[in-house]
């Protein structure tokens, strides 16, 4: 299998670790950066620094400057129909409490119905356990397929006249299943149902098109796409946003203020109160700058590939479980060994080199319908390889000497 080759443009895998090449393997937690983004965080604090959309110096206009066209930069890349439809956030995370604490509070009371999946990841439910606790809407759970999979019978059963929001990842974070969007999207918004969908997941293993999917809220991390930490995007379509309170008081979100009365900017302003992360912005659109020219398609298709190898070398390995086997997946392998803690699976691993997640992913009560604690997860980047796989594979054979 041909490989995309690189990791030359990633200068982490320059180094060694415990006297291993590095074998990464834990971008579903937070994806390494090209030389690309670094270069250009460093370019920017070197000479472009200052706060923005304040002053009329050099310094100033030339920050606006980049963090207004990083604007742009998100906007083509997730194919949003306008500029003013993305807002920057710390991570998804905050892009999913910015709903909850804003749409939540004003469309969600007694007895309202958001359908969730048991695969989401904690983000995407405790933000609805909290505004559940505030205003008594009721969070329905579909249950997940012994092989991961969500069924797209099951979540149209729950949708019912109660249901006010359905709020799933596109791609699980802990075992890789790919949700049937398109047609949960469409079956809700037959019964005039919106759709939030946590891309955190897939924006780094997929070409996203927010306007084709015709999703309400999209959300995603930067540093889970090459980007630096600290920066997420939430995207929702303008009619809504425009009908959205802020999130946040502070500079930057009003038009004007007096002490009667207080005028906001419109979306996406009113929702970025105070300075924001304008490093990270700039980040963020060189890394999309730098997927965007190796070709989402071709990443797709690499990581595609290297997942199915994956799927068989570790598949096949005697004392290994796959958890997760989904028709549908994307850029994760999770697993489980007879008679050894994932916990000392990864430790023992990393003594080699190679970095995985061992634990329940953020997401315990998926684990918990799949009877399991923890599980073991190897999450592909673009920069993987057969060879780090087959690492992968001559680790665990070791553990499984070390534990007879």
């Amino acid at each position: 299998m041909a490989g995309l080759e690189l990791k030359k443009d990633f200068p982490v895998f320059g180094q060694k670790i415990h006297g291993h090449p590095l074998v990464y393997l834990d971008s579903g937690a937070s994806a390494q950066k090209p030389r690309h983004v670094i270069d250009a965080l460093t370019r920017f604090y070197e000479t472009d620094y200052a706060n923005i959309h304040r002053g009329v110096h050099d310094l100033s206009m030339r920050a606006t400057d980049a963090y207004d066209r990083a604007r742009g930069v998100v906007q083509k890349f997730i194919g949003a129909a306008h500029e003013d439809e993305i807002i920057f956030t710390r991570g998804a995370t905050e892009s999913i409490n910015l709903v909850a604490a804003t749409w939540g509070h004003e469309n969600l009371r007694e007895g309202d119905e958001i359908v969730l999946t048991q695969l989401e990841h904690h983000a995407n439910i405790v933000p609805w356990q909290m505004l559940r606790a505030q205003t008594g809407c009721v969070l329905r759970v579909v249950p997940i397929q012994s092989n991961g999979d969500v069924l797209l019978e099951d979540v149209l059963a729950a949708l019912n006249a109660k249901t006010k929001l359905v709020s799933v990842a596109h791609v699980s974070n802990a075992l890789g299943t790919v949700l049937p969007v398109e047609e949960i999207i469409k079956a809700a918004h037959d019964k005039g149902i919106p759709v939030l969908l946590d891309g955190s997941q897939a924006v780094s293993h997929r070409s996203v098109d927010v306007q084709k999917l015709d999703a309400d809220f999209y959300v995603f991390s930067g540093h889970k796409i090459y980007g630096p930490t600290g920066i997420g995007v939430l995207y929702g379509k303008r009619a809504i946003l425009r009908d959205m309170p802020p999130y946040q008081g502070g500079g930057d979100m009003i038009a004007s203020v007096t002490f009667e009365e207080t005028i906001y900017q419109e979306p996406p302003m009113r929702f970025e109160a105070g300075t924001p992360p304008i490093a990270q912005v700039v980040g963020l659109a060189a890394a999309l700058d730098y997927v965007s020219s190796i070709g989402m398609d071709k990443i797709a298709a690499h990581e595609d590939a290297l997942l199915a190898y994956a799927t068989q070398v570790i598949g096949e390995m005697k004392g290994v479980r796959l958890i997760g086997t989904a028709p549908r997946k994307a850029g994760i392998l999770s697993f489980v060994m007879d008679g050894i803690h994932p916990h000392d699976i990864g430790t023992i691993l990393d003594s080699h080199g190679i970095a995985i997640r061992a634990g329940h992913h953020c997401a315990q009560p998926a684990m918990e319908a799949l009877g399991l604690a923890a599980t073991v997860r190897a999450s592909l980047g673009l920069y993987n390889d057969e060879a780090d796989i087959n690492a992968l594979a001559v680790g665990l054979f070791k553990v499984q000497g070390i534990f007879g």
